[in-house]
C-alpha cells in the first residue's frame, strides 16, 4: 500500500507545478475545454506517439489555472512500469480510493487515466465513478486502439462520453512549432517529413528513420499482433505497405487478395479484411467510403485508404512510386478529419470527387491536384465538381504558385491556405 502511494505521488502534481507540457496544442485543448464541467467521459483516442499524454497534462494545467486544486487531480499512466500493479478494474478502484484516503481532496475529483486499454475490465470502474451520485467526478481517459471506442466504450457507457481523435501535428502546428511563415516551401517540407511530434526534436535523417521504424514496430506488435494474436506478422506488415503505396487509390479487399495471390502468398478475403481492420483500429490507416452525391448514401465495395502520418512513407518506404500529388491528397484527408468532418469519396454519374466532407449537415466538395499546368489538366480537375448542382462549396486544392480565379462557382485554393479557407465557412 505504501509503495503504491509513493508511485502515485511520484507522477502527480499535488505539491508541485505541472511540468513537461510540451508544445501546447491549442486546437485540441480548446476543443476539450468546451466539454468541461459535466459528467461526460472525455476520451482521447489515436495512434501511439501522437501526444495524447501531453494534451492530458495541458488540460490538467488549464484546470489548475482556473482554480482547481492540483490535489483534486489524479493522474495514472499505464505506459509507465511503475503502474504495472494496476492490472484490472479492481486494482484501479483500489488505487483511486487510496488517493482519496491519503490526499483527502475537497469537492470535485478529476481522474486522468492514460492508455486505459492496458487495464483489464477498466470500463467497470470508469462507469461506476462516472455515475457516482454521492460525489462528483470528471473523467479523462486515453487509448491507442479504436476498439476502445467502437466496442467497449459504446457498450458499457451507453453514449455518456465524447471522443477526441488526436492526430499527428498538422501543417499549422508544424509551422507554429518552428515559428515559420505559411508558404509553399514550408508546406512541401512538412509533407516530405511528417507530423509525429518527436520527429521535430531529432536532428538527422537516419535518426528519424530509426524512430519512425520503432514507432511502427511498436504499434504493430503491441496494438495488433499481441492484441489480436495475428498468425502471419509478415503479411500484416506487407498489407500495411500495400495500403501506403496505394493511398488515395480506390481499391477493394478482393483486389488486395488477388495482388498477394499473384505473388504466391497464401491468404483469403477474411484474413485480409481482418488485418486491415486491425490496422484501422490501431489508427495506422484510415478508410474513406464512397458516397453517392445524388442519393446521399454510402456505397460499399471499394474504398480509399490514407495513412495516419506521411512519415511512414517518407522514412520507411521512399523507394516506391508515390507522387507529391498523392501525398497532398493524404494530407488534405487528415486535415479534414482533424477539423471534425466525416470524409467520403464523392461519386456522381461515374465521376469521382476526391472528397465529400460532411459536418453538421453541410458539405464541402474538394478535388485535389498536384499542379494544373495546362488547360487540359485544369478542365479535368474541375469537371467532376462542375457536375454537382447543389449550392455547397466546391474547391480545387493544388500546389500551383498562382491563384486561379473562380470558375463556374468553383474556387481554387493553394494547399497551404486550405485550413484558413475552411474556417471562413460556418460549418
Amino acid at each position: 500500500m505504501t509503495d503504491n502511494f509513493a508511485k502515485l505521488k511520484k507522477y502527480n502534481f499535488w505539491n508541485k507545478e505541472i511540468l513537461n507540457l510540451g508544445f501546447i496544442r491549442n486546437e485540441y485543448v480548446s476543443k476539450i475545454n468546451n466539454y468541461l464541467s459535466n459528467r461526460l467521459i472525455k476520451v482521447l483516442t489515436g495512434q501511439r506517439r501522437t501526444g495524447k499524454s501531453y494534451i492530458l497534462r495541458q488540460i490538467m494545467k488549464h484546470l489548475t489555472e482556473t482554480g482547481v486544486s492540483a490535489r483534486n487531480i489524479l493522474y495514472i499512466n499505464k505506459e509507465f512500469t511503475d503502474f504495472d500493479f494496476i492490472e484490472n478494474s479492481t486494482d484501479l478502484d483500489e488505487i483511486i480510493k487510496l488517493y482519496i484516503e491519503k490526499i483527502k481532496p475537497k469537492g470535485k475529483i478529476y481522474l486522468f487515466i492514460d492508455e486505459i486499454q492496458n487495464i483489464s475490465s477498466w470500463e467497470k470502474t470508469i462507469n461506476s465513478y462516472s455515475q457516482d451520485y454521492t460525489r462528483e467526478y470528471e473523467i479523462f481517459i486515453t487509448g491507442s486502439n479504436s476498439e476502445l471506442l467502437s466496442g467497449e466504450l459504446s457498450a458499457f457507457l451507453s453514449g455518456r462520453y465524447v471522443e477526441f481523435q488526436i492526430l499527428p501535428f498538422s501543417y499549422i502546428e508544424y509551422i507554429s512549432f518552428f515559428n515559420l511563415e505559411n508558404s509553399k516551401q514550408n508546406f512541401l517540407q512538412y509533407i516530405n517529413s511528417g507530423g509525429l511530434p518527436e520527429l521535430f526534436n531529432l536532428q538527422n535523417e537516419e535518426t528519424k528513420r530509426h524512430y519512425v521504424s520503432a514507432v511502427k514496430d511498436t504499434i504493430l506488435f503491441r496494438d495488433v499482433i499481441q492484441r489480436y494474436r495475428v498468425k502471419d506478422a509478415k503479411l500484416l506488415e506487407d498489407i500495411f505497405l500495400f495500403l501506403i503505396n496505394n493511398a488515395s487509390n480506390l481499391i477493394s479487399i478482393t483486389n488486395i487478395v488477388k495482388y498477394f495471390k499473384g505473388r504466391n502468398r497464401k491468404t483469403n478475403y477474411e484474413t485480409v479484411a481482418n488485418y486491415i481492420g486491425y490496422l484501422k483500429n490501431s489508427f495506422l490507416v484510415h478508410q474513406a467510403e464512397k458516397y453517392n452525391i445524388s442519393g446521399k448514401e454510402t456505397l460499399a465495395g471499394t474504398y480509399k485508404y490514407y495513412i495516419n502520418d506521411l512519415s511512414y512513407k517518407n522514412y520507411l518506404y521512399p523507394g516506391f512510386s508515390y507522387g507529391v500529388g498523392y501525398k497532398l491528397e493524404n494530407i488534405v484527408y487528415l486535415q479534414l478529419i482533424n477539423m471534425g468532418f466525416n470524409v467520403y469519396v464523392g461519386y456522381l454519374r461515374n465521376k469521382e470527387v476526391d472528397f465529400a466532407a460532411i459536418k453538421n449537415g453541410k458539405i464541402i466538395y474538394i478535388q485535389v491536384a498536384y499542379i494544373m499546368p495546362t488547360e487540359e489538366t485544369f478542365n479535368r480537375e474541375y469537371s467532376s465538381l462542375k457536375s454537382i448542382k447543389d449550392n455547397f462549396p466546391k474547391i480545387v486544392v493544388s500546389l500551383d504558385d498562382i491563384m486561379f480565379e473562380d470558375y463556374e462557382g468553383i474556387k481554387h485554393i493553394q494547399a497551404w491556405n486550405l485550413q484558413e479557407f475552411i474556417l471562413s465557412y460556418n460549418f
